[in-house]
């Protein structure tokens, strides 16, 4: 009898130390290593940021791909001020003319997204007002005029209502939080058939294309793993910018925590995520863009009380430790990265050596889940 209780005791011990260690958070000088050497790789073989961007077709260097990444590079200076982070960023920025593709008038929130880091190279050293002078005047014709049916597309979220979230706080004038809201509501509850948020699901359809009856080969609806992650790092961006007392605040924190519940339930055992969250045969295996958006949400809800850490952070920890052993290369070469498209047979192949069509956006939100994951206590 003392046997087998000395035997349950030890499990039950053993069981406490697993969850301890799996709540364990990764040293910091080695979360900052492979931040470093992910994007050490990327800066060296994209030394020249004047140069377009060529694939099927040429585009300018300040399109979402690239705003992309810089996101994530803004992100890691903040934690690691390196002169030669900004001087690449500002330089970008300032051969762009602090401009976006298609000008002012664009509507277009994948030619906005660069703005998201022309406001953040402002904040840090505010020398002129050419800096937030365009993205500004295209902010304000969205603003000034009653079209609120611009984001047609889930992507579309992450790529333009962070702007508008900063712009707001940089002006401290409301009206750009609510063009914001007007607009992301639209896109959550009107647009398509009945909007393309599936609060019972807690994940979105990618447009209205994939609405039902629209479904996987499993008969499952269609949810995109890289394109909730753009949603969900969206609500992320914004709410580290509008007041804590923002009338809509608490709307966008619940829609976080209900996308979270979803996210948690449909990881991977490996812990990475699917392309296609619900169908895990559809092109299924690991993903590296979509997983490292879902860490950087939840290390962040984590780390500012929205999300329970002791449900929460074995999730984040799993993900991010997938990603640094099974998808990072020594050289810093970021694998299992799904090419650019809209849709799970997109993009295709997603393999340890396989290279996307664009390698920016995948380091620039491996860059954001990092920079997360490091801030944690």
């Amino acid at each position: 009898m003392k046997k087998i209780l000395l035997i349950f005791f030890s499990l039950i011990i053993v069981a406490c130390l697993s969850t301890v260690s799996a709540q364990e958070l990764p040293d910091k000088n080695e979360t900052l290593k492979v931040l470093t050497t992910v994007n050490d790789y990327f800066m060296k073989k994209y030394e020249d940021y004047t140069q377009p961007l060529k694939t099927d077709k040429v585009r300018p260097s300040n399109i979402w791909t690239r705003g992309v990444y810089y996101e994530g590079l803004m992100e890691l200076y903040k934690i690691y001020p390196q002169e030669s982070y900004y001087d690449y960023a500002y330089g970008w920025a300032d051969f762009h003319k602090w401009g976006m593709r298609n000008g002012t008038t664009t509507r277009n929130a994948d030619d906005q997204c660069c703005g998201q880091t022309y406001i953040d190279l402002y904040n840090i050293c505010p020398a002129s007002p050419k800096m937030v002078k365009e993205i500004k005047a295209c902010m304000n014709m969205l603003v000034n005029t009653p079209q609120i049916n611009d984001w047609t597309w889930i992507d579309a979220i992450q790529m333009g209502m962070p702007v508008l979230a900063k712009l707001g706080k940089l002006t401290g004038e409301q009206k750009y939080f609510d063009k914001m809201w007007d607009m992301y509501t639209y896109s959550r509850n009107t647009h398509g058939n009945k909007g393309l948020f599936n609060s019972k699901d807690g994940l979105w359809w990618r447009d209205k294309d994939f609405e039902p009856p629209y479904k996987e080969p499993n008969g499952e609806d269609c949810y995109w793993s890289r394109g909730n992650g753009w949603v969900y790092a969206a609500l992320v961006r914004v709410l580290n910018e509008i007041p804590l007392n923002e009338k809509h605040r608490a709307d966008y924190i619940k829609d976080f925590i209900i996308m979270s519940k979803a996210l948690k339930e449909c990881q991977r055992k490996d812990g990475f995520w699917n392309v296609s969250l619900h169908d895990s045969a559809n092109f299924g295996g690991k993903e590296s863009s979509g997983t490292s958006l879902f860490v950087y949400g939840m290390a962040w809800g984590i780390r500012n009380g929205a999300l329970n850490g002791e449900e929460y952070l074995p999730v984040a920890l799993k993900a991010w430790n997938a990603l640094v052993k099974e998808a990072v290369h020594p050289d810093g070469f970021l694998g299992y990265v799904q090419g650019t498209g809209k849709e799970p047979k997109d993009g295709q192949p997603v393999t340890y050596t396989s290279i996307p069509d664009f390698e920016d956006y995948g380091v620039g939100c491996f860059l954001l889940a990092g920079s997360e994951i490091y801030k944690l206590k």
